[in-house]
């Protein structure tokens, strides 16, 4: 569910650091590096006669996506997403998402250049739950998850990797707008405003490509997959009160775990009851039920809580993507508080008012 920004390989990042912190950019600098140097223009890859044929189609597929973000979701014209490298393992990043286990707030970790994120990245899976299981020891909730691409926000040319084209071309269109959205804005140390942002993008981006292609059956069902995912967002967001109430209660830490796990299990039967009504299949049912904590739910929102305000923002807008885009550059330079308190403003019922940020300075 989840996807990454990469620490960007700068040389005052590394001058910036402690020991501990030093030896992560040594890792995330190494990993990086591994990546670039496997990538190859796309063009090459294609003509190359040892391309075997189903790969060629694939990259031809992914070319056309790419220029079709630039001319017509009016997103970075750059060298980015125009080459191509298989890094020979099923993830580029595994991340670690972690959470006090009686609090929703996510843990952060904070460097250079992009701010503090909700998440730390790493290219071995062995060091990401090595960190998880250390700060499981601490008392956190933790949750580690694959990722398939990762952003350097146009610092760095972001190759397409083999860990996302193996997901066929709907995954590939989705990552390459959402992660071009990245370079559109990005805002230090508010990960939601940026993944929700980026969202926004990659569905109105993935609604638009797939009209292109004039390709109904795959639009009914990306539209379909879509309102699944945001129905169940919605339901599992309903429940973030009452956990809450119960984490900030006087009840004993025994009571609070108790109470913590009804509230889980209860959330897991609601979504399963909800799909078996609906004659629908549980496609979230495996993620529920893997250690469902708070380092999950802090992942879900990271990447949804904002996500209604930014389309109907959109909408409002007429889904006029470059206005849209300079709207959001406003939101994003406002302090957070202020900028958290205009997004609440924006909801999807109010629509109508398409000057929503016209008072806002």
């Amino acid at each position: 569910m989840a996807r990454s920004i990469a620490p960007v390989v700068f040389v005052v990042a590394l001058l910036l650091s402690g020991c501990s912190t030093l030896s992560y950019y040594s890792h995330a600098v190494g990993g990086h590096i591994e990546v670039m140097q496997a990538a190859h223009p796309i063009n090459e890859v294609i003509d190359d006669p040892k391309c075997e044929p189903a790969l060629k189609k694939k990259l031809e597929e992914v070319r056309r996506i790419r220029d079709f973000a630039s001319r017509e979701l009016g997103l970075p014209d750059n060298r980015s997403y125009r080459t191509y490298a298989d890094i020979h393992r099923p993830f580029v990043t595994w991340n670690v998402f972690a959470a006090p286990e009686f609090s929703l707030l996510p843990k952060t970790w904070c460097m250079p250049i992009v701010g503090c994120v909700g998440y730390r990245g790493f290219h071995s899976q062995n060091e990401a739950e090595s960190l998880a299981s250390e700060l499981r020891r601490e008392g956190f909730d933790t949750y580690v998850g694959g990722i398939p691409a990762y952003s350097t926000l146009g610092y760095l040319n972001d190759p397409v990797l083999n860990t996302f084209l193996k997901f066929g071309d709907i995954e590939v269109a989705r990552l390459i707008f959402h992660e071009l959205a990245h370079q559109v804005l990005y805002v230090d140390g508010d990960a939601t405003f940026n993944e929700s942002f980026a969202v926004a993008v990659e569905n109105e981006g993935l609604r638009r490509w797939l009209a292109h292609v004039e390709k109904p059956e795959l639009q009914y069902m990306v539209t379909a997959q879509q309102q699944h995912k945001a129905e169940f967002v919605r339901l599992v967001s309903g429940y973030r009160d009452r956990l809450k109430e119960i984490y900030a209660s006087d009840l004993s830490i025994n009571a609070k775990r108790q109470a913590k796990a009804d509230v889980m299990a209860e959330i897991q039967r609601d979504y399963l009851n909800q799909q078996e009504a609906k004659g629908k299949p549980p496609y979230y049912k495996e993620w529920l039920e893997q250690d469902f904590n708070n380092a999950k739910l802090g992942s879900l929102a990271m990447y949804n809580q904002l996500l209604p305000n930014f389309e109907a923002l959109l909408e409002a807008e007429g889904r006029d993507l470059p206005r849209f885009y300079r709207l959001v550059a406003i939101l994003g330079s406002l302090p957070f508080k202020q900028r958290q308190a205009a997004l609440e403003r924006i909801k999807p019922a109010d629509i109508e008012n398409s000057d929503k940020l016209t008072t806002i300075q």
